[in-house]
């Protein structure tokens, strides 16, 4: 590992400590996975909303396998694209039925082979629910890395392989949950709070 991607993660940990923490409410592997679904282009305060009344009525795989599509979209229309959405879970949930004994799947293959779900989603389940090292790219992920000169790609799946041969595998989880942290609250895409920054020496725009 680089000096400089030492210091950066060393910065992170004493500013955001070394625990885990999912900004998702669920309590099952398959309640993670449909939440994470929802989040897309929402944020996770509101998808909390909306599944805590979702995951009563909706209590197991089989019942959102089972749900009429028309009252899953509107259960799920405050998380946007609810169409889509919707279809999806219904779709993901059949097959973790059929083909998974109700079981969500480890692999990354096995996941990504489900509707709705991408690299991003599967490895957010691969960390929270298996402990499997495994880097999630989200925009803020992608911002800021490319700001910390971690990675020029612009591809979620390069900018995966990149943190991945950047970063000791004890952080490829946490340095996620930390990210988002700091995207949320100092290194935000519009307005970032520069001046209260902690890493803007190891930020490539600052420098500008």
């Amino acid at each position: 590992m680089k000096k400089r991607t030492k210091e950066i993660l060393e910065i992170l940990d004493a500013q955001y400590g070394t625990e885990y923490v999912c900004y998702l409410n669920y309590e099952t592997p398959w309640q993670l996975l449909a939440a994470t679904m929802l989040s897309a282009q929402c944020t996770d305060a509101r998808v909390n909303i909306v599944t805590k009344d979702l995951f009563q009525k909706y209590p197991s795989v089989v019942a959102i396998a089972d749900a009429d599509l028309k009252e899953l979209e509107r259960d799920i229309k405050p998380t946007g694209f609810y169409h889509n959405k919707a279809k999806n879970l219904i779709a993901c949930m059949k097959k973790i039925r059929d083909e998974f004994g109700g079981e969500v799947p480890r692999s990354l293959e096995d996941l990504t082979s489900l509707a709705g779900v991408g690299r991003k989603t599967a490895n957010v389940i691969r960390g929270n629910i298996y402990h499997d090292p495994s880097v999630v790219v989200d925009t803020h992920v992608k911002r800021i890395s490319k700001r910390l000169g971690l990675t020029k790609n612009e591809e979620p799946e390069k900018i995966e392989q990149d943190l991945m041969k950047e970063l000791p595998k004890d952080h490829w989880i946490l340095y996620n949950i930390q990210i988002i942290t700091f995207g949320r609250t100092i290194c935000m895409a519009r307005n970032p709070k520069c001046a209260d920054c902690f890493l803007k020496k190891y930020c490539k725009q600052y420098r500008m």
